[in-house]
């Protein structure tokens, strides 16, 4: 038996959470955990921000930080800054937030 690639890694603060960001979408909002052609597992993000000087990364916190239910300061990005596939550390305790995101 296989288990399914995660979207997430704990960690000692909260969780890594792997991302795909889809700019310019005509809504703000979460499609759910896709898996990609490597096998990983990313958490696709729809925002209507244009991915401009950060804007569509600001966007994105905010989509995250109210599904979530963690303040924006909370989350930040670890890696890809300017690219559709980002690594986000979202503080808080890990278990609670695994729990909210497999209710997405």
């Amino acid at each position: 038996m296989t288990s399914t690639p995660l979207c997430y890694r704990l960690s000692p603060t909260g969780l890594s959470l792997f991302v795909r960001v889809t700019p310019n979408a005509g809504r703000d909002g979460i499609d759910g955990v896709e898996i990609r052609d490597d096998g990983t597992a990313v958490l696709r993000v729809r925002v209507k921000a244009v991915p401009d000087k950060g804007k569509a990364t600001a966007a994105v916190i905010v989509v995250l930080a109210k599904a979530l239910g963690v303040p924006k300061s909370a989350i930040s990005v670890t890696s890809g800054d300017t690219a559709r596939l980002k690594t986000l550390a979202v503080m808080g305790d890990g278990p609670a937030l695994v729990a909210k995101l497999a209710a997405l």
